[in-house]
């Protein structure tokens, strides 16, 4: 059964919304290394704030943020600007959609 799947993808804006199951502020690292080795991506770098990790990631050489925030327990990536991922989002929509 698949971990991780596609709630939204929001191409105009460069985000996916990614179903992942519950977590909170602790328990997310573990979780999000999971999801970046499913897409066969790597962390470049960590960032935690109050109740966020934003995750810079690497996905075949192009750039993408990973955010999760904890009391919503929601997860998303994010290009890092207007119309610089949109081939390397769409592809990742369609690996959520059939669940990794």
């Amino acid at each position: 059964m698949a971990e991780f799947g596609l709630t939204q993808y929001l191409a105009a804006e460069g985000r996916i919304i990614v179903a992942a199951p519950g977590f909170d502020y602790d328990s997310f690292p573990p979780l999000g290394e999971r999801l970046v080795a499913g897409l066969s991506a790597r962390i470049i770098e960590k960032q935690s704030d109050a109740d966020l990790h934003s995750w810079l990631i690497d996905f075949e050489g192009c750039q993408l943020m990973l955010r999760a925030e904890h009391y919503s327990e929601s997860v998303w990536l994010e290009a890092l600007g207007q119309g610089l991922a949109d081939e390397e989002l769409a592809f990742i929509a369609t690996l959520l959609q059939r669940g990794i």
